[in-house]
């Protein structure tokens, strides 16, 4: 066992894990945040997406004792402080990027790396940054328009799918 100590969400957190431990697994075993889904453990489906040192990771494919002395921000933490939504779940529910949800934290913490480094993608863009995330219910074209949304752009004239 080794003890890893990081920053999750603004809080120190630690705990013993074995060596294979993944990222995925701590934050929901150890830490019981669990809004970071484990769609597939190889790296397909982009449901973990979690961000350490400010930059999107598939935390499924990241040890624990890789994060060791990180900051890390999972989907619990992107609410505005008050608990209301931010920008990005706003447009996600007022354009219906979501249908199941169990992509969604995964989908969310994606769009917020991209806003990050892309403030005003195209939808080209936005579709190619979501390459490594799956959606089995909506068929994107309502999460890339939640996506420009957010960025605050005008999705009126994007045609319905």
């Amino acid at each position: 066992m080794t003890q890893v100590k990081m920053t999750v969400n603004g809080k120190s957190a630690s705990g013993d894990v074995e060596g294979r431990t993944l990222l995925a697994s701590f934050l929901r075993d150890n830490l019981k945040l669990t809004g970071t889904h484990i769609g597939c453990d190889t790296s397909q489906c982009g449901a973990c997406v979690v961000h350490v040192n400010g930059e999107a990771v598939k935390s499924c494919t990241m040890l624990a004792v890789e994060a060791d002395g990180a900051e890390v921000m999972t989907i619990e933490s992107v609410a505005n402080a008050d608990g209301s939504l931010n920008v990005i779940q706003q447009a996600f529910q007022d354009h219906h990027g979501l249908q199941c949800g169990f992509c969604t934290p995964g989908m969310v913490m994606s769009a917020s790396a991209l806003l990050k480094e892309n403030p005003k993608p195209t939808e080209a863009e936005v579709r190619h940054y979501l390459d490594g995330n799956i959606c089995r219910c909506t068929g994107y074209h309502n999460i890339v328009k939640a996506i420009l949304a957010a960025s605050g752009q005008d999705v009126s004239a994007l045609a319905a799918e």
